[in-house]
């Protein structure tokens, strides 16, 4: 099995397994030069520097959106996931007798910001995932006239459980809702297309499948969409004509660059593109089959093993990069630390350790964790 990103594009420690992707992404050899020499060139030259990256926010934008099938007008540099919920949350003209959905095992980045509409009289309905999953017959179920937008993770970021995105877009637009997506746990190691899939806005940070640096993200939101999420969070960017310091009658930009206010974070949006340009040349589609031939081939071992899957990997379209598994009378975090002394790098929590290969990852490195566990 030939791994779709090479093993060369990236500068990984000698010995390292790294199976962690799922909280932070190895950096492209591609895209730590690109950031360098930024940096040098910020060094030497002060705003000569920086000035050609600045410059160059629209291309970085239009990168990402082709990334996901939209357009770069569509597309906001903002710090992490939870701006774009944010932006959302506090945009929509949402109040008494209003309804939100979402999911009980979301992560805070898609909670938090929902969940804060209560203050304002909206209800704020929450699905009991995992014991239930969001699947469009429970969507059908729980969705009614009041419900404004249903937000929910592509992919869950404890188990993996992965979403029919185009099947609860269905569902939510028969009701007249929005559809906003939390992308963070699936983009970069498998395709979406926004448009395929019918959402109506996506937010992700760069830092984990997508492969770029902590601290930057973006939303895509339909372009139909611009003029009913208003502008909370303006700031000098915001305007039509940014370099007219002192107009402040001036309309919003005519673009979803409206919401990122001040001035973004150029090198982060560099390592954005960087890496979606490094996960575009290598085939998002043959990176997400690796990523599931390597997942099952986890599951398969993990399982024969005496070892319970936390999760549901029953249906191929419900598997993602992420596997959590664990075992009665073992500590998930003292293992986690052991296959760490054994330089295997994974997350560990009380409920599980959780791996999450990406495409540069081998099947022989799947053999390696299966290797470390503890036999029955």
């Amino acid at each position: 099995m030939t791994a779709p990103l090479a093993r060369e594009a990236f500068a990984l420690a000698p010995g390292l397994v790294y199976v962690n992707h799922a909280a932070v992404g190895l950096l492209p050899v591609a895209t730590r030069d690109a950031l360098h020499a930024m940096i040098d060139d910020h060094a030497a030259r002060g705003v000569l520097g920086t000035a050609s990256r600045e410059l160059s926010l629209p291309a970085y934008r239009r990168r990402i959106a082709a990334f996901v099938g939209g357009r770069g007008e569509e597309i906001a540099l903002l710090r992490n996931t939870g701006d774009g919920a944010t932006i959302l949350a506090q945009g929509l003209d949402l109040g008494p007798g209003d309804e939100v959905i979402t999911g009980a095992n979301e992560f805070g980045a898609n909670a938090y910001p929902w969940l804060a509409l209560r203050e304002r009289g909206v209800a704020v309905t929450l699905i009991d995932a995992p014991r239930e999953r969001m699947t469009p017959d429970v969507l059908r179920r729980t969705i009614s006239a009041r419900t404004k937008i249903f937000a929910v993770s592509w992919v869950t970021f404890d188990d993996g459980y992965r979403r029919d995105l185009a099947a609860l877009a269905e569902v939510a637009h028969a009701h007249g809702a929005l559809f906003a997506v939390d992308a963070i746990q699936g983009l970069g190691a498998f395709p979406l297309d926004v448009n395929a899939t019918g959402v109506d806005a996506l937010y992700a940070g760069g830092a984990k499948w997508l492969m770029a640096l902590q601290g930057v993200s973006f939303l895509w939101l339909r372009a139909n969409l611009l003029d009913r999420v208003a502008l909370r969070m303006p700031g000098w960017r915001s305007a039509l004509d940014m370099w007219d310091f002192l107009d402040y009658t001036q309309p919003p930009a005519p673009d979803a660059s409206r919401y990122e206010g001040g001035t973004p974070n150029i090198l982060g949006a560099l390592s954005l593109a960087s890496s979606i340009d490094v996960l575009g040349a290598a085939g998002v589609e043959r990176i997400g089959e690796h990523v599931l031939a390597l997942t099952d081939r986890l599951a398969a071992g993990l399982e024969s093993g005496g070892w319970t899957i936390v999760g549901d990997r029953s249906q191929d379209g419900v598997k993602s990069g992420i596997v959590t598994f664990r075992r009665d009378g073992v500590d998930a975090i003292a293992l986690g630390k052991r296959l760490g002394q054994a330089k295997i790098v994974t997350t560990y929590r009380a409920g599980g350790v959780r791996v999450a290969p990406h495409g540069h990852n081998t099947p022989d490195e799947i053999d390696t964790i299966l290797d470390a566990l503890p036999k029955l």
